[in-house]
């Protein structure tokens, strides 16, 4: 989600905490866009503080990264050292509920006079911008502005801004680019237009609420944040959700019941962001792998999906870019292996089903088999040339009537109908062996696509490239070369049962190998999905008695088996689990295929939220 007003504030309550009084040490640019700008505290000691003003990722936050600067600054970065470096941070504060952070810092000029300057911070999409302004101060005796001089901060005959003036800017906006504002240095700074929205701190009465809201012809959702300055969609769909309301409702027939729940839900909300009461957390999907949004509130109505919380929006904020920034990269990395996949995937699967149609077309091979052995049985009755006759079928003594080629002689007949059974027979044990060859190489390739979405590395891609050319898909490996190695380094999922077991989860079919064939020992437990391509997850018993494993691990490992299995979306899966050593690989079958014949089962749902990771 882009960064709201509600996000913004959360982030302008903790840059307050933990930057105010703070002094300005260095300042970098480490990308375009970028400012990282670090603060020494008396209390919190070195504060780190990444500003990004890019179009399609806006954000700001702490962090305790290390980012490497050019050798030669721009000339904005350039600018801020000469002004801003050694000074210190007076206020962090933002207008209303806007997208935007003004940091207020105090130093030196030339002249060794205090001077004030803002470093204002506009987070709005691919309207992002990064402003260094200075306030003009209101002369008190002549009731003019003084054009001249930075505002002093230390003289009292100056006591009312006047305005900012824009210094500069990261990213110029001028005429050309628009006509509503422009961003140039000498240009007076103003707020960009909020389309006549309400502050959400001023305009709280329950009157106000009901007209601007109850008002609108459009849906709710669309009425609130069309009210209030700062709301995205997703903090209106919110509050809806919390006040058990259908968002997509038209506003004007909203029950008098309903928006006064609504009313009191964003009264809460509204007191909660006041008084700093956040609660920072992560939505992900694709069973985890993907993160979806990201708030400084609940989000309740995301019940249903993975749920993260944070102590720090910094952490959110930072947490969230990096791993989406990793799962688009990962996405991009393996879109070469995904195509070949998908169309090997998609071959398959219409030679399959050309295969299953030939055995449906040998059907009706028995029936010229009792043909033919109905005409050696009746036959001499029958004078050569008939095109037909009628008998009793000794196999369920009902009549049937018989063609014949009445070009040919009834014995020839007889000898026609046995070769095209014949043949067809033939044609039936071929094509059926040939679907279980392309049955059992769709379901390899199913287990194959589904890898990719457990894959969170690149040394993971090399594993699936390196099964597709051992399976002969592909014939050279598109990674690069070079890193072909790197494979080793990727390790699978390792989680924590509650009863403290180890339970570990093949990302692909060669990890999936590995732990059941090397990593696993005889007594540990073996699980994976009855019907669906999956991983194989193996909980470690090491020496101990694998009967005395208690069925909260069993559970365990078994929504585990379920989650990572591509029958994940049914909820619930059915789970075949075993010894290991009753798991066996026929010789010659490729990566991931076993049998077993000795199991157990048991039904588990795909929930693992609960389920500790061992590296946290």
């Amino acid at each position: 989600m882009a960064f709201d007003g509600v996000t913004v504030c959360a982030a302008a309550f903790e840059l307050r905490h933990f930057l105010t009084d703070g002094y300005i040490s260095k300042i970098s640019e480490p990308e375009q866009g970028e400012l990282l700008i670090t603060v020494k505290t008396r209390e919190y000691g070195i504060k780190k503080l990444l500003i990004s003003a890019n179009a399609s990722m806006p954000f700001i936050c702490l962090t305790e990264k290390n980012l490497t600067a050019p050798l030669k600054a721009p000339a904005f970065t350039m600018l801020l050292r000469k002004h801003l470096q050694g000074g210190r941070i007076i206020s962090v504060t933002q207008p209303s509920l806007e997208r935007i952070i003004m940091f207020e810092i105090e130093h030196r000029d030339e002249m060794g006079d205090l001077v004030r300057k803002k470093l204002i911070v506009e987070l709005m999409g691919k309207y992002s911008n990064i402003i260094f302004a200075e306030s003009r101060i209101r002369d008190s005796e002549q009731g003019l502005c003084d054009n001249s001089e930075d505002g002093r901060a230390d003289d009292n005959k100056y006591d009312s801004v006047c305005g900012e003036i824009i210094i500069d800017a990261i990213r110029r906006v001028p005429p050309s680019m628009s006509s509503v504002r422009t961003v140039l240095p000498g240009e007076r700074y103003f707020i960009p237009e909020t389309q006549d929205k309400a502050d959400p701190f001023v305009e709280r009465d329950f009157e106000f609420f009901r007209n601007h809201v109850l008002g609108r012809p459009m849906n709710v959702i669309k009425a609130i944040y069309s009210t209030y300055t700062g709301f995205s969609p997703v903090i209106a769909l919110e509050l809806c959700h919390r006040s058990g309301i259908d968002g997509n409702d038209n506003a004007t027939s909203i029950a008098e019941t309903d928006l006064k729940a609504l009313y009191d839900n964003f009264i809460k909300l509204t007191d909660n962001l006041s008084d700093g009461n956040f609660s920072p957390e992560i939505v992900y999907e694709m069973n985890g792998a993907k993160p979806r949004e990201f708030a400084a509130v609940k989000l309740t109505m995301y019940d249903d999906l993975e749920r993260k919380s944070f102590d720090s929006i910094s952490e959110v904020i930072e947490r969230f870019y990096s791993e989406r920034n990793a799962y688009n990269h990962i996405r991009q990395k393996s879109a070469d292996l995904r195509k070949i996949v998908s169309n090997a995937i998609e071959r398959t699967a219409k030679k399959y089903d050309i295969q299953r149609n030939q055995i449906k077309d040998t059907d009706k091979m028995d029936k010229f088999r009792v043909y033919a052995e109905l005409i050696n049985t009746y036959g001499y009755d029958v004078v050569d040339g008939a095109d037909h006759f009628d008998a009793v079928n000794f196999y369920d003594g009902k009549e049937i009537r018989v063609p014949l080629d009445p070009s040919i002689s009834v014995h020839e007949n007889a000898n026609k109908y046995f070769a095209r059974f014949e043949k067809l027979k033939r044609t039936k044990k071929a094509a059926m062996e040939q679907a279980e060859e392309s049955r059992l190489q769709l379901q390899h390739l199913k287990s194959i696509e589904a890898s990719f979405e457990t894959a969170e590395s690149e040394e993971d891609l090399l594993l699936i490239s390196e099964e597709l050319k051992r399976t002969g898909y592909i014939k050279k490996n598109p990674m690069n070369s070079k890193n072909r190695k790197a494979g080793n380094k990727s390790a699978p999922l390792h989680f924590i049962s509650s009863d403290g077991y180890d339970i570990f989860v093949g990302k692909n079919n060669i990890q999936n190998d590995e732990l059941t064939f090397k990593t696993g020992h005889g007594n540990d437990w073996w699980f994976h999905s009855k019907t669906y391509p999956g991983s194989h997850v193996l909980l470690v018993v090491g020496k101990g008695d694998p009967m005395v494993v208690p069925d909260t691990s069993f559970n365990e490992a078994g929504a585990l088996a379920a989650h990572y299995s591509t029958g994940r979306e049914q909820g619930k899966v059915d789970i075949d689990y075993t010894l290991i050593k009753n798991v066996k690989k026929p010789a010659g079958a490729v990566p991931g295929y076993v049998i077993y014949h000795t199991n157990y089962s048991m039904t588990a749902g795909t929930d693992i939220s609960g389920i500790k990771k061992a590296d946290s």
